[in-house]
């Protein structure tokens, strides 16, 4: 009977960049793999590739770093089922455990230990269509969503997610953890995404790829 195994780019000890964790030491297991194609993706190395690798053999290496949050990460995670299944046994291990998913696959089989940050993919990414908004129900007071805007036009529309979808109503209530707006890289005035959030009175965590400020515009540290 053949071992279970995922098809992973790397796995490395770092400072987590983004979401509410941001600072925080991170181990992060990229699994190789999307079949996403958004216009700004920073991780297009791991598309193709990665080695074979059984859980035992995932562990093992998460083990050898000593930080107790570990970020499974894409490529997209969860358009292989055995993520679901690492996670679980990453939890059982006492780890912290996030799972950074496109939002375009279900995360209901997910264990209700994990923290999911999801995207909602902008029309500026050219992926918009993916989203998964069944996903909003599966959500919880332990989850966050992202998302990464390129523009004015990105912008807009997440405002009107927010506001349409009643994610400010879910924060309120606890089913939510937080809101995160995340800037391309490079390609959007920083000053004035903060004027339009300010404007707008949006109840969101306005936030930088602090791996990318710490190491460089290649870094890539989600």
């Amino acid at each position: 009977m053949t071992e279970p195994f995922l098809r992973i780019t790397e796995i490395f000890h770092s400072i987590q960049g983004e979401s509410t964790w941001v600072g925080v030491p991170c181990t992060f297991v990229r699994v190789t793999g999307c079949p996403l194609r958004c216009t700004w993706c920073d991780t297009a190395y791991a598309f193709h590739g990665g080695t074979r690798m059984t859980f035992a053999e995932i562990l093992a290496k998460v083990r050898s770093h000593p930080a107790r949050v570990v970020e499974i990460t894409g490529g997209e995670p969860l358009a292989h089922p055995g993520a679901v299944e690492l996670a679980r046994l990453l939890l059982d291990e006492g780890y912290t455990v996030l799972v950074e998913t496109s939002g375009a696959f279900d995360i209901a089989p997910l264990d209700d230990r994990v923290h999911v940050i999801m995207d909602l993919k902008c029309p500026g990414s050219g992926e918009s269509a993916r989203n998964r908004w069944e996903n909003l129900e599966h959500l919880s007071g332990r989850d966050e969503i992202k998302f990464v805007v390129k523009d004015r036009a990105d912008y807009e529309w997440t405002r009107d997610v927010i506001r349409e979808r009643g994610l400010t109503e879910r924060m309120e209530a606890g089913t939510l953890r937080a809101l995160l707006i995340s800037p391309v890289w490079g390609d959007i005035d920083l000053r004035e995404l903060a004027g339009w959030i300010l404007e707008d009175a949006l109840p969101v965590r306005f936030q930088l790829q602090l791996h990318k400020q710490i190491w460089g515009a290649e870094a890539t540290g989600v």
